[in-house]
């Protein structure tokens, strides 16, 4: 189980391990009751249930000072939208991944387009296709569909 202590209105995360170092001269019961906790300003926490969110849109955070929820203090979660520059930095990551996976399978057909080889049109258009793919109207958005197809 979590605890808080609240101090002056500043709350900090406790234990019972805390709370018996501090109090030396206190013998505590092995299960110490929510009154007890209560006179030394102790009290236990939960965390809410996780809201319903669009990570793709927004952020969840859980709130790291406890509030009075119905008589039971809890973390809470807030859901607040991306930034426009979280978006940015998102699709920037995204469209590397996506240039690594375009280069991992060019490479993987880089021995057809060697000088001793021959280059059937089908893998040649494979290749074309591969190295236009950032063009692509989704893109960095791709899904599976939108690769072109080893011949």
């Amino acid at each position: 189980m979590a605890y808080i202590k609240i101090t002056d209105g500043t709350q900090e995360a406790y234990n019972l391990g805390q709370l018996r170092r501090d109090n030396k001269a206190t013998s505590f019961p092995k299960v110490v009751d929510a009154s007890t906790l209560a006179s030394y300003g102790v009290y236990s926490v939960v965390v809410a249930d996780e809201p319903s969110f669009n990570a793709a849109t927004q952020v969840l955070t859980l709130r790291d000072v406890a509030t009075d929820v119905g008589g039971q203090w809890t973390y809470v979660w807030t859901v607040r939208s991306k930034t426009s520059d979280e978006l940015a930095a998102e699709t920037t990551s995204a469209a590397a991944t996506l240039r690594g996976t375009r280069t991992r399978l060019l490479a993987e057909t880089d021995y057809l387009a060697l000088s001793d080889a021959t280059l059937s049109s089908a893998m040649a258009t494979y290749r074309q296709a591969l190295r236009d793919i950032t063009g692509h109207s989704d893109w960095p958005n791709l899904v599976a569909g939108d690769w072109p197809t080893k011949p």
